[in-house]
């Protein structure tokens, strides 16, 4: 079995496992949260000020917030998990509240049960994690972003993922090599990782040059701050100073090229 195929199915078993268990990141959204809904998803202004009647894409993003919030904020939207289990909340909250919602159950790397050139919007929540390759991942969101739409993601921060979990002397070590293409250590008691599921280390050159390569322009990029002054050692806000957690990536679809292939780099060890 392929790295791809396990990790599929570890992952899809994990995210399933942490929806019965009420994980943090398996919750429905919350009422107040939706009242207005835009300032909840777009405080920095990347939507360009409503979604009226926009079709949405919201990848790897099921467990009934993200689709509950782009419906409510007007949009058509497709939500896509791999999780049955994440799934079905999406369906509860969409049929609770009458919202517009389509649920798809498939991997982010693999959208052919969706039409080409079909969204204005893609927004793509912390996942690409789960695949040991984001290119295939970029190919398939450039497939079914029609030109001049935006694709929103967010992902681990490789150095975040190198970094211990605990602080040694204050600081933290890296315990993980940057070029690898080994699974990741599993975790217990992590607020930055998953507990049970299957992870890999995505490099710079792979989350913002495959990007490009996948025919995106990069139209800004942030790091949600995580960071706390006052954390003691060994709280998520203090390891957030020393690593962040996360970057959060506009990009726009082009329209005068078509994607490149992806550039594979070559590294030997020693």
């Amino acid at each position: 079995m392929s790295d791809r195929d396990e990790a599929l199915k570890q992952n899809r078993r994990a995210w399933d496992a942490l929806v019965s268990k009420k994980d943090r990141f398996t919750r429905p959204v919350k009422d107040e949260d939706l009242h207005d809904p835009l300032a909840t998803i777009d405080g920095i202004g990347w939507l360009g000020g409503s979604l009226a009647g926009k079709d949405v894409l919201c990848l790897a993003a099921g467990g009934g917030k993200h689709s509950a919030l782009y419906a409510q904020a007007g949009a058509r939207v497709t939500v896509v998990d791999l999780s049955p289990a994440m799934l079905e909340l999406d369906r509860e909250v969409a049929t609770e509240r009458g919202l517009p919602v389509r649920a798809v159950e498939a991997s982010m790397d693999d959208l052919s049960a969706l039409d080409s050139a079909s969204f204005d919007f893609v927004i793509h929540p912390v996942s690409t994690c789960y695949l040991p390759s984001v290119a295939a991942t970029y190919a398939e969101v450039a497939r079914v972003t029609r030109p001049d739409g935006v694709y929103v993601s967010q992902h681990k921060q490789p150095t975040s993922l190198q970094t211990g979990q605990r602080p040694d002397g204050g600081a933290y070590r890296l315990e993980t090599p940057y070029y690898t293409t080994d699974p990741l250590p599993n975790v217990v008691g992590s607020r930055l990782r998953e507990e049970g599921t299957r992870e890999f280390l995505h490099r710079w050159e792979d989350l913002l040059g495959g990007l490009c390569r996948a025919g995106f322009w990069i139209e800004d990029l942030i790091e949600p701050l995580h960071a706390r002054i006052d954390a003691a050692p060994g709280e998520f806000g203090h390891r957030c100073r020393y690593a962040a957690p996360y970057v959060r990536i506009k990009a726009r679809r082009r329209t005068d090229v078509a994607a490149r292939p992806a550039v594979r780099t070559l590294w030997l060890p020693g």
